[in-house]
């Protein structure tokens, strides 16, 4: 943690290669895999998520809270600048203007603010949030789980294609998609007027 650091006896060159090592292990270990893993995941945020762990949540393809938490950078009041894919993912979910002001602030912000930004998809009374998390869960557990995972990877190709390369990819997204039974199920359903059950295959 940084109140850690603070109080450690490091030398600048020792705390240097420390960060850097801290920051790397984040990024290749649990940012990339989150963002490379072929279905959505969801973060669950109850009380304060600051620095790091607005990074983890910011990798999370959704966002629920609870109606008493709070989010903040926590970068700038100590110098350091962000990290954890921040730079990345939060001006593409809120805006560069939006983002930088999140940044500079450096105050947390409430739930309906983050709702309003769109940095939560939903909020729940802090009681109910472990429980419709788990129901939001069950949901999409349900859903087409394999559509799922291939538009995440749309989403994210699309930040470095063109439109032309995009929808050529999604041509041939959508052309693979009729070889899954989900898929298959889908049509049969949606022919006989009724709901999909779908395996995730």
């Amino acid at each position: 943690s940084s109140s850690r650091l603070m109080r450690s006896s490091i030398g600048p060159e020792g705390l240097h290669e420390h960060l850097k090592l801290l920051a790397d292990t984040f990024h290749r270990e649990i940012i990339i895999p989150i963002r490379q893993l072929d279905k959505p995941v969801i973060a669950s945020i109850d009380g304060v998520v600051a620095g790091g762990g607005s990074s983890l949540a910011l990798a999370c393809d959704l966002r629920v809270a609870s109606d008493s938490a709070r989010f903040l950078i926590a970068c700038a009041n100590i110098g350091a600048t962000a990290d954890g894919g921040s730079t990345y993912l939060l001006p593409r979910l809120i805006g560069t203007a939006r983002a930088m002001e999140f940044y500079v602030s450096d105050q947390p912000i409430g739930v309906q603010r983050a709702l309003d930004l769109g940095l939560l998809n939903q909020v729940f009374p802090t009681a109910e949030l472990e429980r419709s998390t788990l129901e939001f869960a069950a949901r999409l557990a349900q859903g087409p789980t394999v559509a799922y995972g291939r538009v995440k990877a749309l989403f994210d190709s699309s930040w470095d294609a063109t439109l032309t390369g995009q929808m050529n990819t999604e041509t041939e997204y959508i052309s693979n998609i009729t070889m899954t039974a989900d898929f298959q199920e889908g049509i049969k359903a949606f022919a006989e007027k009724r709901s999909p059950r779908f395996q995730g295959r």
